[in-house]
């Protein structure tokens, strides 16, 4: 599987919808482990809503939007992962 980055705007317009689409990527995601693998998001604060940058390990872009389809979920980009520079640990998180 490679890594990829998927951009979410504006996608949610609660933290309570957000949590909603989380366990819903969650439950889509252990019906295909081995096409799909969330890692991590950064939730995004958006003019009118939030959004999300999220992290996932996928067999392909299409895995990616089937399960974005399957769970309901905006899929504004993907991009694939050239490299992994780290430079310092993520931070603890931030409590919306």
């Amino acid at each position: 599987m490679d890594l990829y980055v998927i951009l979410r705007r504006d996608g949610w317009r609660s933290g309570e919808e957000l949590q909603e689409a989380a366990a819903r990527s969650t439950a889509e995601g252990d019906r295909m482990p081995d096409d799909i693998r969330w890692i991590r998001s950064y939730v995004l604060e958006e003019g009118s809503g939030l959004g999300t940058v999220c992290i996932y390990e996928a067999s392909s872009p299409e895995a990616i939007h089937a399960h974005a389809d399957a769970a309901g979920l905006p899929v504004t980009e993907i991009v694939k992962v050239a490299d992994t520079v780290i430079v310092r640990p993520d931070p603890a998180p931030v409590a919306a």
